[in-house]
């Protein structure tokens, strides 16, 4: 059975319950001939005007470069052992101004939910200024959360003025 709400209000504990409890999500984007291509990232988000907002620090590979320059439409899957599940269909798009990529820098320290993140150092020695250092912002249209314990789900899509 799924239930179905329209404010993200409604699921954002759970949301950042299951996350903080997971970390990880296979982000899935497309390539030219339409096949999913997946690899495991660690997101970070936040709630901005009621709406969930993940920022991915990553590397600007010549692949998902491809991809997302091809389809910015992109999914984030969370799997637990205990079968719960988040699943963020998104776009997601290049952030490469300074507010973005420092804002996106801070949140990974912080935490976003707190306990999920790290020291974005470790990889870039740069700071935020490293040429390496590159930022997604996600921006979800549809957020599914599945309870492993009886398999029920909850759907958020923004009504049509969201």
């Amino acid at each position: 059975m799924t239930t179905k709400v329209t404010d993200f209000a409604v699921v954002q504990d759970t949301f950042f319950r299951y996350i903080r409890d997971i970390v990880y999500a296979t982000m899935i984007t497309v390539d030219r001939r339409n096949r999913p291509r997946a690899r495991v990232l660690l997101p970070v988000w936040e709630v901005v005007d009621g709406r969930p907002v993940g920022w991915l620090a990553a590397y600007r590979t010549p692949v998902k470069t491809a991809h997302l320059a091809r389809n910015p439409h992109t999914t984030y899957s969370y799997w637990s052992p205990r079968q719960n599940a988040v699943h963020i269909d998104s776009v997601s798009t290049w952030a490469e101004d300074a507010a973005s990529r420092r804002h996106a820098w801070e949140l990974y320290v912080a935490g976003g939910p707190p306990g999920v993140g790290y020291d974005p150092v470790r990889y870039w020695r740069g700071g935020v200024a490293d040429p390496e250092y590159h930022v997604l912002r996600i921006d979800p249209w549809r957020v599914q959360l599945v309870r492993g314990s009886d398999l029920r789900s909850t759907l958020w899509q923004p009504g049509e003025a969201g």
